[in-house]
């Protein structure tokens, strides 16, 4: 084993894996505290959010991690997932990603509705849209459910702090 890591290829490949996944981290880190912090709330163009609740599941499960694009209104489709900003009822004030079941152009309106709910969502109008979900982060949503389970944080966050 130790003729096995003495070997300058072996190390070389290990510092690679170890400084890529170092610097991937440093840089979500740094793009959350970004769109945080700053005004416009947006790094070129995209947003990163946590899904909270199972309202879209098997699609998005609990505390999947999502990357989201400002789009236009008139590209939206139905069927798109999308996050938007909740000003009514239990959606008030509430960051919502959940599926387009009906555009209506002439309005600016859409309704939406969670794969997983059965009635579909207030009317959201077009200035509530923060952009079309464009993929899920395996990675991150794979940490950030490790980190929100106590081994997990104490493991990954606490004793290598310590």
């Amino acid at each position: 084993m130790k003729k096995l890591l003495n070997n300058k290829i072996i190390k070389t490949i290990l510092f690679l894996v170890k400084f890529i996944a170092i610097a991937i981290l440093v840089l979500y880190v740094f793009f959350l505290a970004l769109q945080r912090f700053s005004d416009n709330s947006s790094v070129m163009g995209y947003r990163v959010f946590t899904i909270a609740t199972g309202s879209m599941e098997p699609v998005y499960k609990i505390n999947d991690v999502i990357l989201v694009k400002e789009t236009d209104f008139e590209s939206l489709k139905v069927d798109d997932d999308i996050t938007y900003l909740g000003e009514v009822g239990d959606f008030k004030d509430k960051i919502v990603t959940h599926r387009i079941k009906e555009i209506n152009t002439d309005e600016g309106t859409i309704i939406t509705q969670g794969v997983a709910n059965e009635n579909p969502d207030p009317k959201v109008n077009k200035k509530q849209v923060f952009g079309r979900v464009e993929r899920k982060l395996m990675i991150f949503s794979f940490l950030t459910g490790l980190t929100r389970n106590k081994l997990g944080f104490y493991f990954l966050i606490f004793v290598p702090l310590v």
